[in-house]
């Protein structure tokens, strides 16, 4: 039996992905708190992969997964791209009205500010997880209090969902990433077509454009960019970026070129870039 870990529980969008992504049933999803946890059951062996979101197209990035993706040395071998509908739900019986306090995991609050604008009233809280705040609405009977997840989680902990679809942006989705803890290729070579690398830059003018400069100059598409501050180094930064290419030889000389201008150059892992249709 496939076991993989993931941050949250049953009917979480961790879960929903893992379980698309895999498109096994007998898969043993191993629910963890936290992401760091996610990791420490990849890297303890006890999961052969790992789920871990790592943006939305509302709330960004999730900066501390970069970091902790490098840090274990864990390998990007897939990626997962879900779309994303919020729900507000509660006990049955009620309105909105009787809410005072929504809870979820705080990516999923940022995804809804604009429908809590028309709410003044209602308190927002973070949680550990969408689902799990569900979860725990049931198990502890906790009236005038609401959870925002998917629609499964409604399913699950036979909840009542007070409005639908409240998200502020309607084509939202949050991106996974596929870790596994050692070097690891999920498709054919040939099939291989994005890539995420980490790289830290020298000191001088110019360093961090002569680096993308010799991304552009061997026709890699650079899709994402995001920097991350080094700790106990001002004005210092780890840049992480996905870029995408046609040919496998593109890819190659790009890192060739790389590693004579930056610094320190991580090939965190390479992959089948999963598209959506928005």
């Amino acid at each position: 039996m496939l076991k993989v870990a993931i941050q949250g529980g049953s009917a979480s969008f961790h879960d929903i992905a893992a379980h698309q992504f895999f498109k096994d049933k007998s898969l043993q999803i191993i629910e963890c708190d936290t992401f760091k946890k996610v990791c420490l059951e990849l890297d303890s062996g006890n999961a052969a992969y790992a789920m871990m979101a790592i943006e939305n197209s509302i709330a960004g990035s999730i900066i501390e997964n970069y970091s902790l993706i490098e840090a274990y040395g864990h390998f990007v071998c897939g990626e997962y791209k879900l779309r994303i509908k919020q729900n507000l739900m509660a006990l049955r019986g009620q309105k909105l009205e009787d809410i005072n306090v929504a809870r979820s995991h705080y990516m999923a609050l940022l995804q809804c500010n604009e429908f809590f604008e028309q709410y003044p009233h209602i308190k927002l809280e973070k949680y550990h997880d969408t689902a799990d705040s569900a979860k725990d609405i049931k198990e502890n009977q906790r009236f005038g209090m609401a959870a925002i997840a998917g629609e499964m989680a409604a399913e699950l902990y036979d909840l009542e969902i007070l409005a639908e679809g409240i998200e502020t942006e309607k084509k939202n989705y949050t991106r996974f990433l596929v870790l596994s803890k050692n070097k690891e290729f999920l498709y054919p070579k040939n099939e291989l077509n994005k890539a995420t690398l980490s790289f830290e830059l020298p000191d001088r003018v110019g360093a961090l454009a002569d680096a993308l400069k010799a991304i552009v100059d061997n026709g890699i598409n650079l899709t994402k960019i995001q920097s991350v501050p080094l700790l106990g180094r001002p004005d210092n930064y780890t840049f992480y970026i996905d870029c995408g290419w046609n040919e496998q030889s593109a890819i190659f000389n790009c890192y060739r070129q790389m590693k004579k201008i930056i610094s320190k150059m991580t090939v965190l892992g390479e992959y089948k870039n999963h598209s959506i249709e928005l």
